[in-house]
């Protein structure tokens, strides 16, 4: 019996660990394409897809599952120019874009064929790229949106679950309207906060340029997210602009709020108003995968004494467990220096504090 066929467009980390996520559960055929020649051919040894397709055209001709891994503007497109392909009956189509409501625009020129658009966007990610950087578990938890629409047959919804089953992450169905104005407000805005103060800092080291090291500690890592790719989020605002637009104007009234507070010097409203943050924000879950890619960061007290870096990285490789980035906060001579160390999951991370302190390491999480 011939194999079900998977045709992913665009093979970096999500689509390849979409890839990868379906064949860990699946006995399929797996077809990648993507404009990067160089992504296909490490897709192709790494074992992510089984096979590479010459074109667009060619890739969905016989596809039972077509999964669209490429920037919100380039799915639009791609929605447009498949549309006049030849596709199989029957056939699943579905993105990964972080926004929604113009792209189920765009796939209204679907509708006279006989295939199914189901929206979709996995709420995870990882601060690496490319398809190199490709896991099946890297949605294991995740909240994975789908935006089916109308009377969409629910039992092509329910096969995209079970196509994406192995991703083993947590469906949740909603319209695209209530996906994009959520989405806006816990991830999309967030972004333009953060590089807004980088902006904001920016301009002050053009009077005054020991600003740029003063912010090298904590201002660099709350703006940690204003390092995505520029391309994205371009995509992302333009797509999503009436409710980032409704957010900025609440932002404004709420900036206002805090401005007269600060003005007037009320001192109980203003600890009111950093208590209520506080509580709502130690109040979200722990540990859960949400819009905003999580970082799995443990804080390590160091003396400042020589091979301390590679007595911490030889005990945690003893026990193989992988780091993702490592970086030293504060080292001054005679006092104890904090080194930052980020691992891909919170397992990872407690397997390394239990190791650190049984090696007398003092650790703490700071969340």
């Amino acid at each position: 019996m011939e194999k079900r066929k998977v045709f992913v467009i665009g093979l970096g980390l999500i689509g390849g660990s979409i890839a990868l996520a379906i064949k860990r559960e699946h006995d399929v055929h797996i077809v990648g394409y993507d404009i990067n020649e160089q992504q296909v051919k490490m897709g192709l040894s790494l074992k992510v897809i089984d096979d590479a397709a010459d074109s667009i055209r060619a890739g969905v001709k016989n596809a039972d599952l077509i999964v669209l891994a490429t920037p919100v503007t380039k799915t639009e497109q791609l929605l447009e120019d498949i549309s006049n392909y030849e596709l199989k009956q029957g056939a699943i189509i579905t993105d990964v874009g972080s926004t929604k409501q113009r792209i189920f625009q765009s796939a209204t020129c679907l509708k006279e064929r006989d295939v199914t658009f189901i929206g979709g966007h996995p709420m995870a990610g990882s601060h690496k790229s490319g398809v190199e950087a490709a896991r099946a578990h890297l949605f294991e938890n995740a909240f994975y949106i789908l935006t089916p629409v109308g009377q969409q047959n629910m039992n092509k919804v329910i096969q995209l679950q079970n196509w994406l089953k192995g991703t083993r992450a947590r469906f949740i169905e909603m319209s695209p309207e209530q996906h994009d104005r959520l989405a806006g407000a816990i991830s999309h805005f967030p972004h333009i906060v953060a590089a807004s103060l980088v902006h904001q800092v920016a301009k002050i080291e053009e009077k005054d340029p020991l600003v740029s090291r003063l912010a090298a500690g904590g201002f660099r890592d709350i703006t940690r997210i204003a390092s995505g790719s520029p391309v994205m989020w371009r995509d992302i605002l333009i797509h999503n602009k009436e409710s980032l637009i409704e957010l900025l104007d609440k932002w404004q009234e709420e900036m206002n709020y805090v401005r007269v507070l600060i003005e007037q010097e009320e001192d109980d409203k203003i600890h009111q108003y950093f208590d209520h943050a506080k509580k709502f924000r130690d109040g979200l879950p722990i540990h859960k995968k949400g819009a905003i890619p999580a970082f799995y960061d443990l804080y390590v007290d160091v003396p400042d004494h020589p091979g301390v870096i590679s007595d911490i990285t030889g005990i945690l490789a003893k026990e193989n467990i992988s780091i993702t980035n490592i970086r030293i906060i504060e080292t001054r001579e005679d006092i104890m220096g904090v080194l930052r160390l980020t691992f891909r999951t919170n397992e990872d991370r407690e397997k390394a504090e239990t190791s650190l302190r049984s090696h007398m390491y003092e650790t703490n999480l700071m969340e």
